[in-house]
């Protein structure tokens, strides 16, 4: 019996949101979980690394460091191998799976004085496996995403890696917000309930890994045809140097933008415009729903404009605009004033965040994608996103707050000029129609 084509219809609808949300659903668990270990360890900080304990406070900052910056660079080689090699299906249900695994430990690690030392030890394993999860999940979900995507929708898909991650970190901000004013007093947030959020990660990564185990497999990789020996391999990531330094290029200037504006900012409204904290936290709010909202849209438009054009367009409205408004944000006192002016930054960004993965993913060819996209991008966020806020902090200590704005600037004018200079992604493009 024939489908009728409203069932036809429907069916690639359902097919099509379906993998849209498989694909991009691991940015949400990872974004929450980064989010919430960043906004509840003033909490959970005593439980693990004591005051009187130097090695383990020690151990505490050895820990932050290596996943949030040696463990995304190595989860992007070793997620991105096994992409290429086993497929964009496996690599998204084990990235998944190392997410639950880590927040689950987090979860029920006894406290320093229960198993002394181990319990830090046990914390930065846990942060190590996530990691690695973290490294490759941006890499192979926007493989994924663009080899599922029809060719005249692959802005549009490559949006929700954005929708998802975003939404990640509302979540656990709202989680925060939730436990503080109406839940939990300090002494119980202090005591157990800060293992509330890792556990709700934990239980979100489990769906992710249902949802993930469901999808179909992209035809690009089932087609594959390359020898495994030349799949996802360094030996052939070096053939194409160009792209390489291409996505590290164009990727300094939105990483620092987008931590800087999603993460530091919150800091910056309370300790340099002067904002309270729960001030701060509302705008942080109400920004970045207008900055998920956003993506969509601006993946649209990067389907029915140039993809190259709307970087370039993205990197002259940045470079000009960054300057005279992080400035006029430093020194204004009214809350709707701060939101709208942080608002035009990502609105902004969302011109680069929305399409830059599909860009990533054109470059390589199949048997090299998820490496090609994973690695490049993993190390440029290590060595520019995660110390951003940092550098930031090291303006501000040296009584010099201003300077990282002209910083922030010429990472944006390195990103212009590699988006200038680099081939139109739908012209030289290695992806099939």
């Amino acid at each position: 019996m024939q489908q009728s084509p409203v069932s036809s219809v429907g069916k690639s609808y359902k097919f099509h949101l379906k993998s849209i949300i498989g694909g991009s659903i691991g940015n949400l668990v990872e974004w929450h979980d980064w989010y919430a270990y960043s906004v509840f360890s003033l909490y959970f900080a005593g439980t693990f690394f004591p005051k009187e304990n130097e090695t383990a406070q020690l151990l505490n900052t050895a820990g932050i460091f290596a996943i949030g910056f040696l463990m995304r660079p190595i989860g992007g080689w070793l997620m991105g191998t096994y992409a290429d090699r086993k497929g964009r299906k496996a690599a998204l249900t084990l990235s998944v799976l190392l997410m639950s695994s880590g927040s689950l430990l987090i979860t029920f690690v006894p406290g320093y004085r229960q198993i002394g030392i181990a319990a830090p030890l046990i914390l930065v394993f846990a942060r190590m496996i996530q990691g690695l999860s973290i490294g490759g999940e941006y890499g192979t979900a926007a493989t994924y995403l663009s080899e599922i995507a029809p060719p005249n929708r692959r802005g549009f898909y490559s949006s929700f890696q954005y929708v998802t991650s975003i939404l990640g970190q509302l979540i656990a901000l709202g989680i925060l917000m939730l436990l503080q004013r109406w839940l939990l007093t300090t002494q119980q947030l202090s005591d157990w309930g800060w293992r509330i959020p890792f556990a709700l990660g934990a239980i979100l990564a489990l769906s992710a890994i249902y949802l993930r185990r469901s999808l179909i497999e992209t035809t690009s990789f089932t087609n594959e045809k390359t020898a495994l020996n030349r799949r996802g391999t360094f030996k052939e990531l070096w053939k194409y140097k160009r792209e390489v330094g291409t996505i590290i290029g164009f990727t300094i200037g939105s990483t620092v933008s987008f931590y800087t504006f999603t993460t530091y900012v919150q800091k910056f409204l309370v300790n340099t415009v002067g904002f309270s904290k729960s001030d701060s936290t509302l705008i942080t709010l109400i920004v970045l729903f207008v900055f998920m909202l956003s993506q969509p849209f601006a993946g649209l438009l990067g389907d029915y404009v140039s993809r190259k054009k709307i970087m370039i367009i993205y990197g002259v409205l940045a470079a000009l605009t960054t300057i005279p408004i992080m400035t006029l944000l430093g020194s204004t006192h009214q809350i709707w004033l701060a939101a709208l002016l942080i608002i035009i930054l990502l609105l902004i960004l969302s011109l680069s965040t929305s399409i830059s993965a599909i860009i990533k993913a054109e470059l390589f060819p199949v048997n090299l994608r998820a490496l090609g996209v994973s690695f490049p991008y993993a190390l440029a966020v290590a060595l520019f996103g995660g110390t951003a806020e940092y550098v930031a902090l090291r303006f501000k200590n040296a009584g010099h707050s201003g300077y990282f704005y002209w910083y922030l600037t010429a990472c944006i004018l390195v990103s212009l000029i590699v988006s200038i200079r680099m081939r139109d992604p739908e012209k030289f493009s290695k992806m099939k129609e």
